[in-house]
């Protein structure tokens, strides 16, 4: 098989993030129904055409924008340092990345992929596909090591994940309704659910 270009894999790779900075711009900003390629490609500073050789159409669009917002390709390496981290560390470290990653724009645009996500079935199962099931598929393996090192408590993985992420969701809906804890202390979030997360809400009893 012919190798690809490095170079050229580089250029692929920008012109990607460039429609999708701007895909996340117009989403956000205008909704992904009233959006249109050309919204986007004229963001991206770009022929509508040129958008048609990165992505099939708007919603190939908003999952790649999910898919780095999920930060997949990176998730390995996130977990990896966790074996390299004590994990109450690596956990407080982690959940405090993914806030960040929402960036200034984040609550918007997750209001359009929410509201899409909810009445667009095909969005929705390529999004569990592709995004959602590869990464509950690699913490779970990290999850069962850690349970069978005793670090975790014996849960089962597949659902300890579902109840960890409806969590980070719940808080982000939340916050996108207006509430005046969460947007005044916002900051706080990601060390209150990593104490949680890692040691509930009980006291500890002392003997």
């Amino acid at each position: 098989m012919r190798k690809r270009d490095p170079i050229q894999t580089q250029l692929i790779s920008a012109r990607r993030s460039q429609i999708l900075d701007a895909a996340t711009q117009v989403f956000a900003k205008k909704g992904f129904h009233r959006a249109t390629i050309k919204d986007v490609a004229k963001a991206a500073k770009i022929a509508d055409d040129t958008i048609y050789n990165y992505f099939k159409n708007k919603t190939a669009l908003l999952l790649g924008i999910l898919d780095r917002l999920n930060e997949t390709p990176e998730r390995e390496a996130h977990f990896t340092q966790a074996s390299k981290m004590d994990i109450n560390d690596w956990v407080h470290s982690y959940i405090k990345q993914r806030f960040e990653t929402l960036g200034p724009e984040g609550f918007d645009l997750f209001q359009v992929v929410l509201s899409e996500i909810l009445v667009n079935r095909e969005l929705c199962d390529l999004y569990s596909k592709q995004v959602v099931q590869p990464t509950y598929d690699l913490a779970g393996r990290y999850f069962r090591q850690w349970r069978k090192e005793g670090t975790l408590k014996s849960l089962d993985p597949a659902l300890a994940m579902r109840v960890i992420a409806g969590m980070f969701l719940g808080v982000l809906m939340q916050r996108l309704i207006g509430d005046p804890v969460l947007e005044a202390r916002w900051d706080e979030v990601p060390d209150v659910m990593a104490e949680v997360i890692l040691n509930g809400v009980m006291e500890a009893k002392h003997a």
